[in-house]
Parts: structure tokens; C-alpha cells; sequence
């Protein structure tokens, strides 16, 4: 007699399900929070996280510290190295997502790969798994060679996000999409991390290809840094996701209270882009996820 196996489900504030509730119950795309564990506090951190979840923030993005950060630009690098000069470790990651992920929304682990194997690819995903985290994002790892990781999340009931680029050839497009639980990751712009005065223009096309190569849903990072440009990238991703311009507020030697605050402002400004990405201020609708096509005018 053999015994039958039930795959892990997926939580109910899933990364998919939160995608799939904002596009039907509200038309519009998510707003992706990122910021570093551990800067400048661990305990401070996780302040910062709860401000972006309390100011407009729909899933959070958390980043483990890394020695070697060649993906992100300077003002993530400088959180990172605080992070890791006040002492942060890859093990304090587990109780942020527990604390963030008490308010109800989804958080995913972005970080680099040695970490998470020096850890146990097996033990990382338990770990997270436990702590209510929703799985991980992983800017340097590729299907090809995730083998160890696509079986531990799948093990543990976790999302794995895998990323393109505008230089991503159809197949691959094709291979990340069948690999990613969640989302796929469209980083818009060649090159570092960091703000830009404008997005990528290549984003749109990217994601019109990588949802035409399977992906079910796309969400767009690398560069936004305002309430327009996440209105602009809302149009047509089902995500806009937010790093170096929630991270820049914290940084400096303003007091605790200020920095907050100016995160909070920053927040509520890209919060408003995201839930006019689909409504005008005049009320009139622009394009849909099923209509945008990228000839429509802007």
C-alpha cells in the first residue's frame, strides 16, 4: 500500500494570492518594499519595515547584508556595510520576518547565494519557512543551477523568484518563468541597482515577453524612486518594487524619529503612484493588464 503526499500549500497571504487580490478586488499592482536586515539596528530595522507596511507597502522585500553586494548601488551598499558593522547576522533574518510578517503581509527574502549555502540551502528554507516568510528572491542564482533550492522550496511550501533583464534571450525567459513560484522579477534597466530619474524604457517590452513566455505574474524593480515613475511602471507590471528610495531616508545621523518620518512620507508618495497606476486623477481608467499592449500611448 503506498501512502499518497500532499505538496505544500501556499499561505494565504501568499506573494500570488496578494497579486491576484489588488489586480481583482482593487485593479491596480502591488507596491514591493525593500530594505536591508540590520540597518542600522536589527531592532531599528524592523521599526522601518512596519513603517513602510503601515504607510502603503503591500509585500516586503527584506535584504540579508552581503561582504561582496556587486548588484546593488551605493545607497543599498551603505545600509548593507552599517548592517554588517553594527553586527548583523544571516540567522537575524529569521526573527524580522517573524515580526513583519505578524501584520499579514507577504516577506520575501532577497539575498545572494553563498549565504544562504554556508547556512544549508535545506535549513535556510525550513528556517524561513517557520518564521512565516513567504520565500526568497535570488538575484544571483539562475534555474540552471538551483537544483538544491527549487527541491527546498518546494519542500517547505516557499515562493522562489528568479530574475530577468532586458538582455534575457525568449528561452530563458521561458526557463525562469517555469522555475518562479510568486513572480518573476524584471530588473528594467541594465547594470547596479539604485534610483534613476527615469525607469528603464525597455521594462514595458520585457514585460509583455516574459508574461508571453508563461509567467503568470511580473514585477518590475531597479530604479523607481517616485510616486510617477511607480505610476508609470504600475501601468503594466503586476508589481513595482522599491529599494535604494526607502533606504535613503534611513540613512544619515538625523534622529530616529526624523528618519521614520521622511520614510513614511516617501512611502505614502509611491503608495499614491501605485493606486493611481490604473485610475487617473481624473478618474478616467488607462489600460489593463489584459489591454496594455507596448504600442498603447501614455
Amino acid at each position: 500500500m503506498t501512502t499518497a503526499t500532499t505538496a505544500p500549500t501556499t499561505p494565504a497571504g501568499s506573494t500570488a494570492g496578494v497579486l491576484a487580490r489588488l489586480r481583482e478586488q482593487e485593479g491596480r499592482p502591488a507596491l514591493v518594499g525593500y530594505l536591508p536586515v540590520g540597518f542600522p539596528t536589527v531592532e531599528r530595522s524592523v521599526d522601518a519595515l512596519l513603517t513602510l507596511v503601515d504607510h502603503g507597502v503591500d509585500m516586503i522585500e527584506l535584504g540579508i547584508p552581503y561582504t561582496d553586494p556587486v548588484m546593488d548601488g551605493p545607497v543599498i551598499q551603505a545600509a548593507a556595510q552599517g548592517a554588517l558593522d553594527a553586527g548583523a547576522r544571516v540567522r537575524d533574518v529569521f526573527g524580522v520576518v517573524s515580526a513583519v510578517a505578524a501584520r499579514g503581509v507577504p516577506v520575501l527574502v532577497m539575498t545572494y547565494w553563498n549565504p544562504v549555502l554556508r547556512y544549508g540551502v535545506d535549513a535556510f528554507a525550513r528556517d524561513l519557512a517557520s518564521a512565516g516568510g513567504a520565500g526568497l528572491i535570488t538575484p544571483d542564482l539562475i534555474p540552471d543551477e538551483a537544483a538544491a533550492w527549487i527541491a527546498a522550496s518546494d519542500a517547505h511550501g516557499l515562493d522562489r523568484v528568479f530574475l530577468v533583464a532586458p538582455s534575457s534571450t525568449p528561452e530563458r525567459l521561458a526557463l525562469t518563468a517555469r522555475a518562479s513560484r510568486g513572480f518573476v522579477y524584471a530588473a528594467s534597466t541594465m547594470g547596479v541597482t539604485g534610483e534613476r530619474t527615469q525607469v528603464g524604457g525597455r521594462a514595458e517590452q520585457l514585460v509583455v515577453d516574459t508574461r508571453a513566455a508563461g509567467a503568470e505574474n511580473v514585477c518590475v524593480g531597479l530604479g523607481v524612486s517616485s510616486g510617477a515613475q511607480a505610476a508609470q511602471v504600475g501601468r503594466y507590471a503586476d508589481g513595482v518594487i522599491v529599494g535604494s528610495a526607502f533606504v535613503r531616508p534611513l540613512l544619515g545621523d538625523a534622529p530616529w524619529a526624523d528618519r521614520l518620518a521622511a520614510l513614511a512620507a516617501v512611502t505614502e508618495d509611491l503608495a499614491s503612484g501605485v493606486r493611481s497606476a490604473r485610475t487617473g486623477d481624473s478618474g478616467a481608467t488607462t489600460p489593463t493588464r489584459a489591454s496594455l499592449t507596448p504600442g498603447d500611448s501614455r
